[in-house]
């Protein structure tokens, strides 16, 4: 469950700490009052995406923090992320800079985007006001059938199957059209490959190649050169060596008499071991300078060879290697194009792959279909829409990546009437009603366990609203349920209420958020049933909505 939620210099607010309750809590308050930026300071901690403009006026950054109960599901995910905080809670946190640059942390660790939304999903699930629209969709109708039935997964694995097959498909079709084509690519491919196959060189053999070449050619030079510096040392009169020593003793004799000098000393200790080293490392230098003008020879042709090779192919030399991987590559898939009876049969077992996969999720949607329709039906009762029912409709369609059927939402609003298709029949609050029934059966099998509903009962007043107060009362003793809300009856059907406002200071308008006690519930309940005026008859209906 969310545990508390901190907000600094988001929108209209400028620091705001929460803490929440398990159950069913509302947030009422004044359109405008900024009800809406509390769910999207929320939506930015489980990961959505952010924009400067969140950043409050005059503030450097915009800083979301909230703290969730551990969820076993959750804690596996950290603790396979390396993300593990506190053993019984998780927080994510999410700064976002006045330029717009944005960071993402989860239990104090630096974290993407992608992984603070991944731990989002474990977590919370969201249900926005405008939510039954998209009910009018039939990819969204789809997608309810297969989350109700626990195949979200299966479903996007037929339609990766499907991909498979129809790009095996469209290889073989390929095949045919170009066969010609392929067989001269291929004889031209195989004879570059054994070019460069022959060439036997590697892209390090080239610098190699280089360094060798370089120090063939040079070898008189590099030989008469290191003979100079070591006779430049080691000359028995004017060397630099033997005018060291000769220093080196005088200074040593002068040491003796003040002590102030043994620095000195040991510095010229140190120079003249370095000059003593560097002379025999230059004898054996020249001891091992190859004046080889055969190998000198061999080095030219064998740069020549690959030099040629690359302007053959038209690319530098280091990138010959890289030529062979990709005609070795290249030649692979035009053999395999070659084979048609291979490329059929790969496809054909792609196809089945697919049918076998989508048969299962037949399988799963029909037995849903027949749940849901049932489930949606008799919420709809409680709903008044006596008499109403929804049925969910599959149809046998050609094989795509949905599968092998269409799924649709038919509806009977109220008795009497026939099925028709949802978007031909609701009209405005039907369709609320239908889609908050449906929002409530699923969060039923929602893996989060933290639900949010932002004004999904819009279109609904009278007794329906205080029936929707007892469903999501109901629902708040399986989950922690927090509703954004315009409607008394919803209001007082809350374990908990929290009320946002609005107010200026120094010329800027600020939302306040507080958590209200009995008497202040029955204040707001009579603001949202009589508006401004607040009368005694107001305030008692207010009371018997609390139960007294």
């Amino acid at each position: 469950m969310l545990l508390s939620l901190s907000i600094r210099d988001f929108v209209l607010v400028d620091r705001l700490d929460l803490e929440f309750a398990p159950g069913f809590s509302v947030l009422t308050g004044e359109t405008g009052a900024g009800k809406s930026i509390l769910l999207d300071a929320l939506h930015l901690a489980l990961g959505e995406r952010a924009e400067a403009g969140v950043v409050r006026e005059g503030g450097e950054r915009a800083e979301v923090m909230a703290s969730f109960a551990l969820a076993p599901e959750l804690a596996a995910w950290l603790k396979e992320m390396d993300l593990e905080g506190d053993d019984d809670t998780c927080l994510l946190r999410r700064v976002v800079e006045a330029g717009g640059r944005s960071r993402a942390f989860i239990n104090g660790r630096p974290v993407t985007l992608a992984q603070l939304k991944e731990a989002g999903d474990f977590l919370v699930d969201i249900h926005g006001q405008h939510a039954h629209y998209s009910l009018l969709r039939a990819g969204e109708q789809r997608r309810i059938l297969d989350r109700y039935a626990g195949a979200t997964g299966l479903a996007n694995r037929v339609a990766e199957a499907f991909r498979a097959w129809q790009s095996l498909d469209k290889v073989c079709r390929k095949a045919e059209a170009h066969a010609a084509e392929a067989a001269e690519e291929r004889e031209r491919l195989q004879w570059q490959a054994d070019e460069l196959t022959a060439l036997a060189y590697s892209a390090e053999e080239w610098a190699q190649l280089q360094d060798d070449h370089k120090r063939l050619a040079h070898a008189a030079e590099l030989l008469q050169g290191a003979q100079q510096v070591v006779g430049v040392l080691a000359d028995d009169e004017q060397g630099v060596l033997g005018q060291l020593r000769v220093a080196h003793g005088r200074l040593v004799a002068l040491a003796e008499i003040d002590a102030g000098l043994a620095g000195a000393v040991e510095m010229l200790d140190s120079a003249l071991i370095q000059a003593e080293e560097a002379a025999r490392e230059l004898n054996h230098y020249g001891e091992r300078v190859d004046l080889d003008p055969e190998a000198l020879n061999l080095a030219e042709a064998r740069l020549a060879q690959v030099s040629d090779t690359a302007r053959k192919f038209r690319v530098r030399p280091e990138e010959l290697p890289a030529l062979l991987d990709e005609s070795t590559a290249r030649l692979a898939e035009l053999e395999r194009l070659a084979d048609p009876a291979g490329l059929r049969r790969d496809r054909d077992q792609a196809r089945a792959a697919y049918l076998k996969l989508a048969g299962e999720l037949t399988g799963k949607r029909r037995q849903a279909a027949t749940r849901l329709a049932k489930a949606v039906s008799e919420a709809m009762q409680r709903l008044s829409m006596q008499g109403g029912r929804l049925d969910v409709a599959l149809a046998e369609c050609e094989a795509e990546a949905a599968g092998l059927e269409t799924v649709e939402f038919q509806v009977a609003p109220h008795a009497g009437q026939g099925l028709k298709p949802l978007a031909r029949t609701a009209s405005g609050g039907e369709l609320s009603r239908i889609g908050l029934a449906l929002q409530t059966i699923l969060s039923e099998t929602a893996g989060a366990p933290v639900l949010i509903f932002d004004e999904v009962d819009a279109g609904i007043g009278g007794g329906v609203a205080e029936i929707v107060g007892r469903l999501l009362a109901d629902l708040g003793k399986r989950h922690q349920v927090l509703c954004v809300t315009h409607l008394p009856q919803v209001a007082a059907g809350a374990g908990g209420h929290f009320r946002v406002s609005k107010e200026t200071r120094d010329g800027r308008a600020l939302s306040r958020v507080a958590a209200l006690g009995r008497d202040e519930r029955v204040d707001e309940l009579a603001r949202m049933l009589g508006g401004v005026t607040i009368t005694e008859t107001t305030r008692k209906h207010a009371e018997e909505m609390l139960g007294g």
